[in-house]
């Protein structure tokens, strides 16, 4: 069963509602002896709401799973939904216009325009898609993610870490149903990565957002709600309310299970 999902910011109301979900997805990329199985008849659902992160060694298909919840890419069997809409059967102009207006991404790559400010970039999606923004929740993304001074810099102007919360800001701007992260700390020094980690926990705490995030470090993790593992193409453990610690020892175990990051 799924649930409508609610703008950010207006409550789950009446239990837990689901933001995504995945049904026995398989993922296959090739045929006969090249044939690899990304996944493997993952089930999973989203809450609304909450912060997810995804963890797992590499080449457990962490990342595949984020892009076919994401509509980012197709699944070979199984079904996907975001809120009531199932993904998987959508032509592929309904699908640009699905991501367009209900998701939100955020990269390891900044992608930020170099000839326009931050606040060009983070108006851009809406921009290209003739949609003005809700500009009192415009407001709020921006209070929220501290760049209320920095709207008029270029990203050449913007520390790494400025430059990826002009990321998320953007991400939030046009108030997706669901947000999703590929190690968005990837690329920045530990205290930046913490200020963006704070910055997602905040926009889930404060603006009811719904962030999903694949992450292989479990300091990120400890900022999630729940920690679902993938190892293999398979979920073979979750963890509410994570610890570094605990993430760390989770992990551990795979390679105690022979497996290798």
């Amino acid at each position: 069963m799924t649930t409508a999902v609610a703008e950010p910011g207006t409550g789950g109301g009446g239990g837990t509602a689901v933001a995504a979900r995945a049904e026995r997805v398989t993922k296959a990329y090739g045929e006969g002896d090249t044939r690899v199985l990304a996944l493997d008849e993952v089930s999973v659902e989203i809450a609304r709401g909450a912060f997810t992160a995804i963890m797992g060694p590499s080449g457990s298909g962490k990342s595949t799973l984020m892009h076919c919840l994401a509509g980012l890419d197709s699944v070979t069997a199984g079904r996907v939904w975001i809120g009531e809409t199932e993904l998987t059967g959508l032509r592929e102009k309904q699908l640009t216009q699905l991501r367009r207006d209900n998701v939100g991404f955020i990269f390891q790559a900044f992608n930020l325009l170099p000839t326009l400010n931050a606040i060009e970039n983070i108006t851009l999606p809406m921009d290209i898609a003739g949609r003005k923004p809700d500009q009192k929740w415009l407001d709020h993304v921006i209070s929220t993610v501290g760049l209320a001074d920095r709207l008029s810099h270029r990203p050449s102007e913007l520390s790494g870490g400025q430059q990826q919360r002009v990321a998320v800001a953007r991400a939030l701007a046009s108030k997706p149903q669901i947000m999703f992260g590929d190690e968005p700390t990837g690329n920045l020094d530990s205290r930046a990565g913490a200020e963006i980690l704070g910055f997602l926990r905040r926009s889930v705490d404060e603006l009811g957002q719904t962030v999903v995030m694949v992450t292989h470090d479990p300091v990120a993790a400890a900022y999630a709600d729940r920690v679902v593992f993938l190892a293999d193409g398979r979920i073979v453990d979750e963890m509410a309310d994570p610890t570094a610690d605990k993430v760390l020892d989770r992990m551990r175990g795979f390679d105690s299970q022979g497996r290798t990051s």
